[in-house]
């Protein structure tokens, strides 16, 4: 778990195309990131985590209940700037770890990032919408309803925050969707796991009439293998987008982050549902190891399908809507994965030039390893991994001319707002 200032600085010479600033990105991402009591209580103003879909978390809300409960008040995302490392504007998302090299304390009266102990840039909390403390007809937050993220750029309608792959023998291994959901109940949080309607257009309206910064709505959840609430997943999910879409017209960019589906049902996504971009995300590359770290897919569906579908998807969307993720990182998940970091880099840009050639872009997010997923404990990848990721994703993009994945929000390092990996930072 460790970082060092000297890897940092040894990194940006031997990357020197990779800005310092998706470098330490990075390297937060993967490691997380504490907070000193005093740089909660003195802040104000800022958004709390939501745990809009997964916890983001390097430790359990139980843990920091017992041992760190100023932790529970810990802001979504963080933006560094300036300091002694001159950093450009720079947004994070959130990975709680008490253990982290990472910390934000007060110096001289300011928020400032320290590693290792020694400061490095200053620092600002996600700040607070106005309208998060406005409250719905049913008495729910539209902080529950509709959260916030990318520094106010992304609603994320997690609309069904369960997953029907159940079990080791169906859930993504590095996923703890399921477990999340639990841990919250257990908390006596207020966490709904099926989103209803009426709730998110009478939230979405007030934001409309309160908002100027949003420009994307991400739609999405769990898989549904067989039916919820009398309905196919795509069933399921229309009926949000649908309606959306019919009220608010093009307010925001649709985004639909759900399965693979067959032809005919993008089609559905598209001219019923008004999707504007899908993401059918295939977690990794490698096929044995999509085998064991998705089972559920590949069960339900199978590796070559799920790929297959990516690209027919792209007939219906046109490419440069069709973004699948990837999580990056989890190809040196242990016993199965990788253990060089080169190697699985190399795998990984095997996928890339798969979809990029097809003018279909991948984005990635960074894998954390929550203690609540099958795959906990694990040693995060090598910083240098993230580093040479970056380096391979973009230059595969710059090789095929590829536009700048739409629904992001401004590239390039300084303007980025997408807080789970750096692949916006680094578009020149």
């Amino acid at each position: 778990m460790t970082a060092t200032l000297s890897s940092l600085q040894a990194l940006k010479t031997k990357y020197q195309d990779i800005p310092l600033e998706a470098i330490i990105k990075q390297d937060i991402l993967r490691l997380g990131i504490y907070f000193s009591e005093d740089s909660l209580r003195i802040a104000s103003g800022f958004k709390p985590k939501d745990y809009f879909i997964f916890s983001f978390d390097l430790v359990t809300l139980e843990d920091m209940e017992q041992n760190t409960s100023h932790l529970l008040k810990a802001p979504e995302e963080v933006r560094l700037f300036g300091g002694e490392m001159d950093l450009k504007p720079t947004i994070i998302n959130v990975r709680v770890n008490p253990k982290s090299p990472y910390s934000v304390e007060i110096l001289e009266g300011k928020l400032y990032l320290y590693c290792e102990g020694k400061p490095c840039s200053e620092v600002e909390y996600h700040p607070l919408p106005d309208y998060y403390g406005s409250e719905l007809s049913s008495g729910k937050m539209i902080s529950e309803i509709t959260p916030v993220l990318e520094w106010g750029y992304l609603i994320y309608l997690t609309v069904y925050r369960l997953c029907q792959y159940w079990g080791k023998d169906e859930e993504c291994q590095f996923c703890d969707i399921n477990e999340n959901y639990r841990q919250q109940k257990k908390a006596g949080r207020e966490y709904t796991g099926v989103k209803k309607l009426e709730d998110i257009l009478e939230a979405l309206e007030l934001i409309r009439q309160k908002d100027n910064v949003s420009r994307a709505i991400t739609i999405g959840g769990g898989s549904i293998t067989s039916q919820l609430k009398g309905q196919s997943e795509i069933e399921f999910y229309l009926q949000y987008t649908k309606a959306i879409k019919e009220k608010f017209g093009d307010r925001w960019i649709i985004k639909a982050n759900l399965e693979a589906f067959e032809q005919e049902d993008c089609r559905r996504l598209l001219t019923e549902g008004g999707v504007d971009i899908y993401h059918p995300n295939y977690e990794v590359w490698d096929p044995k190891l999509f085998k064991e770290i998705c089972p559920g897919k590949e069960r339900f569906i199978g590796r070559d399908n799920w790929m297959n579908r990516i690209i027919d998807a792209a007939e219906v969307f046109g490419p440069a809507n069709v973004i699948p993720n990837f999580v990056a990182g989890i190809e040196m998940a242990q016993p199965m994965g990788f253990t060089d970091l080169h190697e699985a880099v190399e795998s990984t840009r095997e996928g890339l030039e798969f979809f990029m050639s097809r003018s279909v872009m991948p984005r990635f997010t960074t894998w954390c390893p929550e203690p609540l997923a099958f795959l906990k404990n694990q040693t995060p990848p090598p910083l240098e991994f993230y580093v040479k990721l970056l380096r391979v994703w973009r230059d595969t993009k710059e090789k095929y001319q590829l536009p700048n994945p739409p629904g992001y929000g401004e590239p390039g390092v300084g303007k980025a707002v997408f807080s789970v990996s750096a692949f916006m930072d680094v578009i020149r």
